[in-house]
């Protein structure tokens, strides 16, 4: 994880605001073999989160719970982490920022 202050591109903090110092530039997050990849949009390119969910899909089930609970920490659990007729596990939820995501569980691997 970098934040902005933390960038060797001085240039850029020119044009954001001080609070943005701490901000997160660039973040990635490995699932097994998968990376998630993110950052904080500047100001001007910030546009609210809607229409669609991250989902990850996981084979193992104390994993994939962990994460779940994880992101649902100040945030909202729309669907509670259940076993589904399509999955071992399933579960919905928006994190503190606003994020929608869906955390599966394959039935298929268990």
């Amino acid at each position: 994880m970098m934040t902005y202050a933390e960038s060797p591109e001085a240039s850029m903090m020119e044009h954001l605001p001080a609070e943005w110092q701490g901000k997160i530039m660039h973040t990635s997050l490995m699932l097994d073999d998968q990376e998630l990849m993110g950052s904080d949009s500047p100001p001007e390119y910030y546009e609210e989160a809607k229409g669609f969910s991250v989902s990850i899909s996981l084979n193992d089930p104390a994993k994939a719970e962990q994460i779940f609970h994880k992101l649902s920490e100040n945030g909202k659990i729309q669907m509670p982490f259940q076993q589904t007729f399509w999955a071992y596990r399933f579960g919905m939820l928006v994190d503190q920022f606003g994020i929608p995501w869906m955390i599966n569980c394959d039935q298929s691997n268990h």
